[in-house]
């Protein structure tokens, strides 16, 4: 049985169990604990030094894919120390990785999309640096589309409101080829095939880019019906 390694950045999410879902019955998931407490660019490089703690424990387990998961962490380290993180951590440990920011830069490639629109919770500049990172991996990435919300406000929206969200952002973006949906905490990869079909276009929800990548890596590439245009594709 292949096993799988997360080190998730928050203990109290739908995210895992929503990957399982996706994810043959013979794949083996072990999730470890970063314990993120604030959710601001101070709180995410606080957490940072347990992410290459936890990598290097998953490693010693002996896990065939390693997923350091949670965007935030990396968009803010850029997308050329992500990259110098990732290389450093594959060659040390000699396992596959992915992160989030990553994965969702993969998927979009896969799919042929490059001009691209985020949503997101978060307030302010942060924004701008989310989207740099994907600019620098050779996106054309329109915006970061944020909210005033703080991240338990934004938890406790309806679907309608979530969805009337991103489609505001995609309205002001309307040259959009895809939307990605930047955290696990508010909206769940089922709530991708409404907006994709009213929509037009691929959304990816962040489980749906993590899912891809672990097939991939494992050689399981096949189509999963009733998840999303990513993973119904598997291109």
């Amino acid at each position: 049985m292949p096993y799988v390694g997360f080190v998730r950045p928050t203990y109290k999410s739908y995210a895992l169990s929503d990957l399982v879902r996706l994810l043959p019955e013979d794949v083996g998931v072990i999730p470890l604990y970063a314990g993120i407490r604030e959710h601001t660019p101070d709180g995410y490089m606080e957490a940072f030094p347990r992410y290459g703690e936890l990598v290097g424990e998953l490693a010693k387990i002996g896990c065939d894919v390693i997923h350091p998961e949670g965007a935030p962490p990396f968009l803010i380290q850029g997308y050329a120390k992500e990259q110098e993180i990732l290389k450093d951590w594959q060659a040390r440990y000699k396992t596959p990785m992915f992160t989030s920011c990553s994965s969702a830069v993969e998927s979009f490639n896969a799919l042929g999309k490059k001009r691209i629109v985020g949503v997101n919770f978060h307030a302010g500049p942060i924004n701008d640096v989310f989207a740099k990172y994907f600019r620098d991996a050779g996106l054309d990435f329109l915006a970061m589309e944020g909210s005033d919300l703080d991240v338990g406000q934004s938890r406790e929206l309806t679907m309608p409101e979530l969805q009337a969200h991103v489609k505001q952002a995609f309205k002001k973006h309307p040259t959009a080829e895809a939307v990605y949906l930047l955290g696990s905490g508010n909206w769940r990869p089922k709530d991708v095939l409404p907006l994709e079909a009213d929509l037009g276009v691929p959304v990816l929800h962040p489980v749906q880019a993590r899912a891809y990548c672990i097939l991939t890596r494992l050689g399981m590439k096949s189509p999963i019906k009733g998840a999303g245009r990513l993973l119904e594709a598997m291109p």
